[in-house]
């Protein structure tokens, strides 16, 4: 058993660059072309591989050193004798292997490289966003000059592969070793993530990642619709009636969906240059449950009145707090709205539902003092927050569309013929 060291080759320009990653500890065994570290310069980054078999000795590294050729990254025990070792000087493989720690769940896209003779290019911001999602960045098939990767190739790679009928496939960042433990710095307690938030989590980073997002922020005058609501009383007991404005609020956004068909759609690859168009209305609500957020579908909405849509209301949300809701619930929607008003908030930035292209977030409502008909007067104003997909609905689309569902909430009283 011999010692060897491990040191960095010749990098080229590469001169006193920071080391982002150490991807060995100590005690652990490495093959020949496994990699020890990444380092990154404002150019690019770059992993170390080893250029010889066994066990990890000790390491001479950590996060944040700088290092240049010849700095010493790991003495390595070796089976070889010293004399052997040093004939054979440690280089950097044309392409590094991938991490093998922990892989992404995902259709990996074959990529032929055949002929290259350099590091796959590609920005330290592209390596650090692919890092992050456990993306293997030597799969990703890059779209700038010389197929220099970029964040935008890297999307493309995961919402094409992460979403197969209708069926997400969990992406598992890789494992990132942190230079400290959060116990370091005081007492803490491991608790697990709710299974519901685990799931929910894949969905909203694919479309975080996938959609590229923007919020129209505006507000409904609903004093009208909330003085009829207060009103409305059954005919044979006299009694009143309690309506959730939430139904009134699904009533009104279905009549703008109509009215804007590109709202009511899913782009299932903007490649294609398809996008389908819904003719049903399913209206996504999302629950607050103690496990987390679900979004399940009220059905046909344009069919049924305002008062069974508020009764599914609650029938959907119970299912939902009783994890009894059918799964198939889950999917399927035209577009989602999230309400907030019953907690307290005005403005907020929703992540839409994939495969939706937008979705409705909804504040709580307040009285405000409004310059109306040449005077002020005290008005019900609703914050709205439409978040939209920019890549097929552009900002004065989602303006008109949101004009015309304050219309819908507003004085022309269209939902009363829905009670």
């Amino acid at each position: 058993m011999s010692e060897i060291d491990i040191t960095v080759p010749n990098i080229g320009e590469f001169k006193d660059v920071e080391v982002i990653e150490v991807l060995v500890s100590e005690g652990q065994t490495v093959v020949k072309n496994d990699p020890l570290i990444t380092i990154e310069s404002d150019k690019s980054s770059i992993e170390i591989p080893s250029n010889f078999d066994g066990k990890v000795k000790s390491l001479n590294i950590k996060v944040g050193d700088k290092v240049s050729e010849g700095s010493l990254i790991l003495i390595l025990e070796n089976k070889i004798n010293n004399s052997e070792a040093s004939k054979e000087e440690p280089k950097i493989e044309n392409q590094p292997k991938s991490i093998e720690t922990t892989k992404p769940q995902i259709d990996q896209i074959r990529v032929s490289r055949s002929n290259v003779t350099d590091i796959l290019p590609a920005s330290p911001k592209a390596r650090k966003f692919a890092r992050e999602l456990g993306v293997d960045i030597n799969q990703v098939e890059g779209s700038e000059k010389d197929g220099r990767v970029v964040e935008d190739d890297i999307k493309k790679f995961v919402s094409f592969k992460s979403i197969k009928n209708n069926e997400i496939k969990e992406i598992k960042p890789k494992k990132m070793k942190n230079e400290f433990e959060h116990s370091d710095f005081g007492k803490v307690e491991i608790q697990d993530i709710p299974r519901v938030k685990r799931l929910a989590s894949i969905y909203l980073s694919n479309s975080w990642t996938t959609i590229p997002h923007v919020t129209n922020h505006d507000e409904a005058d609903i004093t009208e619709m909330e003085t009829f609501r207060n009103s409305l009383t059954d005919n044979y007991t006299g009694e009143k009636i309690k309506i959730t404005p939430l139904a009134f609020i699904v009533k009104a956004l279905v009549a703008s969906l109509k009215k804007f068909p590109s709202f009511n759609s899913s782009i299932d690859e903007i490649e294609s240059g398809k996008m389908t168009l819904k003719k049903y209305f399913h209206i996504g609500i999302a629950v607050d449950t103690s496990n987390g957020l679900m979004v399940p579908k009220l059905r046909n909405v344009n069919n049924k009145k305002i008062s069974l849509i508020s009764k599914e209301l609650k029938e959907i949300s119970e299912l939902c707090r009783n994890l009894k809701i059918d799964k198939k619930e889950l999917f399927g929607g035209s577009m989602t709205i999230t309400s907030l008003g019953g907690i307290g908030g005005s403005f907020f930035t929703p992540i839409i539902n994939y495969p939706e292209v937008a979705i409705l977030g909804i504040g709580r409502s307040e009285k405000k003092q409004i310059y109306l008909d040449g005077k002020f007067q005290t008005r019900v104003m609703l914050p709205l927050s439409l978040s939209y997909d920019h890549r097929i609905i552009d900002g004065a689309e989602a303006a008109r569309f949101n004009n015309d569902l304050k219309e819908n909430l507003g004085k022309n009283f269209a939902y009363k013929l829905a009670v």
